[in-house]
């Protein structure tokens, strides 16, 4: 993979208003040059920008711009962690930002817990603002709140709401290239968990989201949020789970199946159960 990189503006076009030098925004993007210049008028930190082989390539002042020759969904996101030098790392996508005085808040619940590997803010979506229903999902904390930790424990996130400890994430991995886009976090989400980590809800962080009604494709999303779904079950999950994933696809998204059928060998190689208390959670996310 061929990567052009650069730094595209002098200082003095850097972002105003810089809260932290602890936190570093990584933006991938594709194809969405202007929904890109709306948002990142409003970041608050060094933004580094992932250009996932966009048709013409993406220009943004005071951004760090790395491009690539070929679209890697959301494993994109890895690289600009890599390129990264703060100790924190905040996403967003091409159609969010961080609400003023977010990303100071989680550098400095990040120096104060230092278990916590990821935490995830709250979501508002579109002009008004209307809270997501991920977050008010989050806001239940089905799982509680350990002693110590920044806020209620969760076991998956949007990425575009995360602030992450760098290190950590890459020492986990990242996003698994093989899942593309859709669903990519409950990967994750699980593995940083399995290794001990802290991850919490914290409403205090705010996200502004401005999604298109109808997104790029909506058919495509879902099948390979189905594939995805099936696919994660395969690699931590016990056989009945994976079993009722299977079912689920196939009555919701049979083709699908085929999707999931052509990455088996490579799911079942990579395949690693879950601590119980991790597998225990995620039971109880199930039926709550």
């Amino acid at each position: 993979m061929s990567l052009i990189t650069g730094s595209q503006a002098a200082a003095d076009d850097s972002p105003p208003h810089v809260e932290t030098d602890e936190v570093t925004i990584v933006v991938a993007t594709r194809n969405r040059p202007d929904r890109l210049a709306e948002t990142a008028a409003h970041h608050r930190a060094p933004v580094i920008v992932v250009d996932n082989g966009s048709d013409e390539p993406i220009r943004l002042p005071g951004a760090d711009v790395v491009r690539l020759d070929a679209n890697l969904g959301a494993a994109a996101r890895n690289i600009g962690v890599e390129r990264a030098r703060t100790p924190y790392v905040a996403f967003a996508d091409d159609d969010s930002y961080w609400a003023p005085g977010s990303l100071a808040r989680a550098a400095a619940l990040l120096n104060a817990h230092p278990q916590a590997a990821l935490l995830t803010a709250e979501i508002r979506i579109g002009a008004a603002g209307r809270l997501d229903p991920v977050s008010a999902a989050m806001a239940a904390a089905p799982l509680g709140t350990p002693p110590g930790a920044a806020g209620p424990s969760v076991l998956g996130f949007l990425a575009c709401a995360i602030v992450v400890r760098r290190d950590t994430f890459l020492a986990a991995g990242g996003f698994q290239p093989r899942l593309f886009v859709y669903g990519e976090e409950a990967l994750l989400a699980m593995d940083l968990a399995a290794a001990g980590h802290q991850l919490s809800y914290v409403p205090s962080l705010t996200v502004r989201h401005f999604p298109e009604p109808a997104g790029r494709d909506p058919r495509g999303r879902r099948r390979l949020e189905a594939r995805n779904r099936l696919l994660t079950a395969v690699l931590r999950r016990p056989p009945a789970v994976v079993a009722r994933a299977a079912m689920a696809v196939l009555c919701s998204e049979p083709a699908a199946l085929g999707d999931v059928l052509r990455q088996l060998p490579w799911a079942v190689g990579s395949r690693r159960r879950l601590p119980t208390p991790v597998e225990q959670a995620l039971t109880r996310l199930a039926v709550e």
